[in-house]
């Protein structure tokens, strides 16, 4: 196949990149480096099936030639990074998803929309399945990325029934793993960075609220098999690790893996802030014959030595 992807610099989206080119597909990747790295990607430039173009999604989208696939994976996924660019976070997950899937429609490509499970907002069922409709404050600060990503699932599943456009959503949880950045403000990067600096972990509220931790090959591989599996236009998948920790646990889990020091420091709990977050994987374990292989406490060892070669 010859596969576009959006954010192909990013974390997520390079290793995306890695999935396809190993497996005999060409792949055309597009960043802005808004949030995505050079260094991300730079060992893939030798890859004569990989072609990197530097471009903004939220302008006209043309790539020449044939395309059988579409992953469009750009947007600052942070909260730190979705804070600090609101606007232009709202125009990828708008003009840009507008751009992806006017190109998909033009070339008969599938479409396969990074979501997130933000979509489910501060949710009142636990865990969460696919058919959940979400608690999302509208206006609060989160919206430019919640709301945004539930236009844009809006968007895509208005293509598809009106212009029969083959479309698949992935609702990602959180995910880990080598390609963080540092200075990323989710809570795996921040842990491991503080712990190897022998920093004050810093957990906001008392650390009860609740994640799921997806390490990125596992995630990887469901996107893989959402991307290609047959006759799934339309569908929408969890794509994330049912296993839950509290934020506290978690801390304390990176403090013990990195052999830290550290001390555990409390601050205030930032507007809007979930209490709970799991998926429910049963669609994806019954259709897509996938779930986290992945033990946290392995995934975070792998991804400890991979932050500790940085700093």
């Amino acid at each position: 196949m010859r596969v576009l992807i959006t954010g192909a610099a990013g974390f997520i989206g390079s290793h995306l990149c890695e999935r396809f080119l190993r497996n005999g597909h060409e792949v055309i990747g597009l960043d802005n480096f808004l949030t995505g790295s050079p260094d991300n990607i730079a060992h893939l430039f030798e890859n004569p099936s990989f072609t990197f173009i530097k471009y903004d999604v939220t302008n006209f989208v043309y790539v020449e030639g044939e395309l059988d696939l579409i992953l469009h994976f750009a947007c600052p996924a942070s909260p730190v990074d979705y804070l600090n660019h609101p606007i232009h976070t709202m125009k990828v997950d708008s003009l840009g998803t507008l751009h992806t899937l006017g190109l998909a429609k033009l070339k008969g490509a599938r479409y396969v929309f990074a979501s997130t499970s933000e979509v489910y907002g501060n949710p009142t069922l636990h865990p969460q399945p696919e058919t959940y409709w979400g608690n999302v404050n509208p206006i609060g600060p989160r919206s430019v990325y919640d709301e945004a990503k539930r236009f844009s699932e809006a968007l895509t599943m208005a293509y598809h029934r009106e212009h029969g456009i083959d479309v698949r959503i992935a609702r990602i949880f959180n995910t880990y793993g080598p390609r963080m950045r540092m200075n990323d403000g989710r809570v795996v990067p921040n842990f491991i960075t503080q712990a190897l600096m022998g920093k004050p972990l810093t957990v906001y509220g008392d650390g009860s609220q609740t994640r799921s931790f997806c390490y990125i090959d596992d995630l990887v591989e469901g996107i893989y098999r959402l991307a290609t599996y047959k006759d799934l236009a339309g569908e929408v998948f969890n794509l994330g690790n049912p296993e839950e920790y509290s934020v506290l646990e978690l801390a304390k889990l990176v403090i013990e893996l990195t052999g830290s020091g550290s001390e555990i420091v409390f601050r205030e709990r930032p507007v809007d802030d979930p209490d709970r977050r799991k998926p429910d994987i049963t669609k994806a374990r019954r259709i897509l014959e996938w779930e986290p292989r992945t033990p946290v406490r392995e995934g975070l060892v792998k991804t400890i030595e991979w932050f500790r070669d940085k700093i």
